[in-house]
């Protein structure tokens, strides 16, 4: 797994490289040699927050945590990522690494992760007026959801707005 490491606003030690080359090894037995890790770091107030998003095979796997150290955040977000892939084992065998759910020692605890049923989608269907991402963001808040589907009228193509965890909001556009 090849391993991008940023920080955000401040310099990352080979000391802390290294222990994210260590403990990423773990993720070896679920991707390919292809995949690739991207962990960014950067703190706020008191804390250390890590996120980590990788990369394999077309599909994404992402966790952020704040913790105390980055290497407290580093284990919180491997466990999340290591949950995450167990509770879509079925799902995702097609495109992990043969072999990535062979039972081994140790691996009791995650064993007992109860895996994601079968997905409940609920269908709705809406028309889709042509609008600017400020107008697309009024209406969202007006109906109290966090994303809202729009048609940019400046592009005509077919664009999301959402809420951001720092009060912010975002427009995906698509390529």
């Amino acid at each position: 797994m090849k391993i991008t490491t940023v920080g955000r606003q401040m310099d990352v030690s080979e000391d802390l490289k290294a222990l994210f080359e260590k403990k990423l090894r773990k993720f070896d037995k679920f991707f390919r040699d292809d995949a690739k890790a991207y962990i960014t770091l950067s703190k706020k107030r008191n804390l250390e927050v890590l996120e980590l998003t990788i990369s394999s095979g077309g599909t994404l796997y992402r966790s952020e945590k704040a913790s105390t150290t980055f290497n407290n955040a580093l284990d919180e977000v491997i466990e999340a990522i290591e949950r995450q892939i167990r509770k879509n084992k079925t799902r995702l065998e097609k495109r992990l690494r043969d072999g990535a759910f062979v039972k081994e020692n140790g691996d009791a605890a995650l064993a007992s992760v109860e895996e994601e049923p079968e997905f409940n989608i609920r269908v709705k269907s809406f028309a889709i007026k042509p609008m600017t991402p400020e107008e697309a963001i009024l209406q969202m808040n007006l109906i109290g959801h966090s994303f809202f589907m729009f048609r940019n009228a400046e592009s005509d193509e077919v664009n999301v707005v959402y809420k951001r965890y720092d009060n912010g909001y975002g427009l995906i556009i698509p390529t």
